[in-house]
This record gives structure tokens, C-alpha cells and sequence, in this order.
């Protein structure tokens, strides 16, 4: 069990200064010397877990789902949940290198050997089920369809995620994300539920909480 923690151990800071690299670098900038540096490993162990530099980039790309999972909604209003979600993902593309890396990645994805559409999927899958949820509780608007609605908010988001980085190496992403919220939503639900949304930031802790744990929106 001790050897079997070690591994664990050692593969997770593997990826993290693998995701730390890549988001720095880029897929193609990065080299396997560089991140054995910054993850302070020997060779061999890296390699035990990723015998390639696109193993190691999937496994990090695959982080964006390992996030999302963790995620716990603090309301009853599935839409409320995907407004929270994307404060929340705003956040940790401030705080978190691991998804930083993972979202460099994803659109970089035409430089892999296979185009990886996994977890722009993903995204999507989860945003529609909250939808179609949202929808059973009267939440949208006659005529939205949750496939479509699911497919323009995360093609939003990833826009407005990778201009902020661009333009002010995300400082207003969590504005924008504001902003996003407030001109999508009066199209996307009834106005007697957009009267009760929080479409504004919310405090650390609050929204969706990613520990199990209750969180209050204010």
C-alpha cells in the first residue's frame, strides 16, 4: 500500500509540472527533459508513467474531466448550476496550473496524432444534461434545445476564456464570464426564472463547491 501511495504520489507531480510546462510552452515547446526538471523525478519513473510526451499530454488533458467531477451544485436550479460552473471553472484557470494545462492542450488538439474531441465532449454532455434538467423544471425558454444551448455556451466559454488570456493573460476572465452570463441568459429562460439567477461572480467557497462541502450563493 506504501509503494502503491509513492506511485500515486510521484504520478501526480508529474503531471502537475507536466501541465505546468505545457501551459508555459505549449505542446510543442514543451520536452520531456524540461518537465523531468520541473517535476524533480528520475527518468525512469517518469517514464514508467508516461512512456511519451503524448501520454503524458492525454493524461493531462484528461484532468478537465477528473475537475468537473469534483464538483458539487449548491442550488436546486440546474441552471444555476451551469452559471456557478463557469464561475467556478474561471477561477481555477487563475489558480489551478493542472487545468490551465489541460485547456492549453485541448486546443491544441490538431497536434497530436489522433485530434482529441474527448473533452470539449465532455464539457458539452454535462452542460446539456443540466439543460435538459433545467428544461423539466420549466426553466427555459419554449423552443431552446438543450443539445443546442449546451453546444453555443461551452463554444462561448472557450472563446471567451482564450481571448481574456490573450488580451489580459485572463485577469478579466471572471468579468467576462459575468458579462457572458448576462446577455445569454434572457434569451435562454423564462423571465421569472432569470429574475432569481446570480449571473454575477461569487466569493470563494460559494457556488459549486468542489469539496463535498455546502456553499451558499449569495
Amino acid at each position: 500500500m506504501a509503494r502503491q501511495a509513492r506511485a500515486l504520489a510521484t504520478r501526480q507531480t508529474v503531471l502537475r509540472a507536466a501541465a505546468e510546462v505545457f501551459d508555459e510552452r505549449g505542446y510543442a515547446g514543451a520536452t520531456m527533459a524540461e518537465i523531468l526538471d520541473r517535476a524533480g523525478v528520475t527518468k525512469g519513473a517518469l517514464y514508467f508513467h508516461f512512456p511519451s510526451k503524448e501520454d503524458l499530454a492525454l493524461a493531462v488533458i484528461e484532468g478537465q474531466g477528473a475537475w468537473l467531477a469534483t464538483l458539487r451544485p449548491a442550488s436546486d436550479s440546474p441552471m444555476q448550476t451551469v452559471i456557478d460552473i463557469g464561475h467556478a471553472f474561471a477561477h481555477a484557470l487563475l489558480d489551478d496550473p493542472l487545468l490551465r494545462g489541460s485547456i492549453r492542450l485541448t486546443i491544441e488538439h490538431g497536434t497530436f496524432t489522433q485530434p482529441q474531441i474527448g473533452a470539449y465532449q465532455g464539457w458539452t454532455d454535462a452542460a446539456r444534461e443540466l439543460l435538459e434538467r433545467a428544461r423539466e423544471a420549466g426553466e427555459l425558454r419554449p423552443g431552446v434545445r438543450p443539445a443546442a444551448a449546451a453546444g453555443v455556451i461551452t463554444g462561448a466559454v472557450t472563446g471567451i476564456q482564450l481571448s481574456s488570456q490573450v488580451m489580459t493573460d485572463r485577469k478579466d476572465l471572471v468579468q467576462r464570464m459575468a458579462d457572458l452570463w448576462a446577455l445569454l441568459l434572457p434569451g435562454l429562460v423564462e423571465p421569472r426564472t432569470l429574475a432569481r439567477l446570480n449571473t454575477f461572480d461569487f466569493d470563494r467557497g460559494r457556488g459549486v463547491s468542489d469539496d463535498g462541502r455546502a456553499a451558499q450563493i449569495r
